[in-house]
C-alpha cells in the first residue's frame, strides 16, 4: 500500500514526465477518424472508479461519469471523427496529488461534411494510486469563446 504522507523515491520530473504522458493519452484516446473505433478499456484505466467530467459551456454545464462520457460520446466520436490535443501543459505535483492545466484544440466532422473546431482549457486532477501510478481523478474543461478567449501563457508559441 501506498503510504501517502511519504514523497515517492523518484525525481520530480519523472513525476511531471508521466503525467504529460497521460494527458496525452486521454486526448488520444477520444481522438480518431470516422469509423474507427475508440479503446473504451485504456480511457477507464486512465480514470479513478467514480471520477467526474465535468464541461462548463456557453449554455450550460455538463457533468458525468467515465461511463455516462463513453454512452453519450461514443457515437458522435467514431461517426463523425474527433481529434483533440494539447497546445501548452502547466503541470504542478505534490505528493499523491497533481494538476494539469491544458490548453487544448480539437475538430470534428459535422453531419453535412463541414468542419467544427473547438479549443479551450482542461483542468485535470490527478492522484497516485497503490501501486505510485498517476490516474485522473477529475476533469474539468471550459471551452473558448469570443468573450473568453485562452489566456496568452496558454496560446503555443510559433
Amino acid at each position: 500500500m501506498l503510504d501517502y504522507d511519504k514523497p515517492m523515491e523518484r525525481e520530480p520530473q519523472e513525476d511531471a514526465i508521466a503525467i504529460e504522458r497521460l494527458v496525452t493519452d486521454a486526448y488520444a484516446v477520444i481522438s480518431g477518424p470516422a469509423g474507427t473505433p475508440r479503446d473504451w478499456a485504456a480511457m477507464r484505466a486512465m480514470y479513478w472508479s467514480g471520477a467526474r467530467m465535468t464541461a462548463i459551456r456557453p449554455d450550460g454545464t455538463e457533468s458525468c461519469t467515465v461511463e455516462e462520457y463513453i454512452a453519450t460520446k461514443r457515437d458522435f466520436l467514431t461517426d463523425r471523427g474527433f481529434s483533440e490535443s494539447a497546445l501548452v501543459n502547466r503541470i504542478e505535483v505534490f505528493g499523491a496529488v497533481a494538476h494539469a492545466w491544458s490548453s487544448y484544440a480539437g475538430d470534428w466532422s459535422e453531419a453535412d461534411g463541414t468542419r467544427g473546431a473547438t479549443r479551450g482549457i482542461n483542468s485535470f486532477q490527478f492522484r497516485r494510486d497503490a501501486t505510485g501510478e498517476w490516474r485522473i481523478h477529475s476533469l474539468l474543461w471550459q471551452v473558448e469563446t469570443p468573450t473568453l478567449p485562452l489566456p496568452a501563457d496558454m496560446e503555443p508559441r510559433p
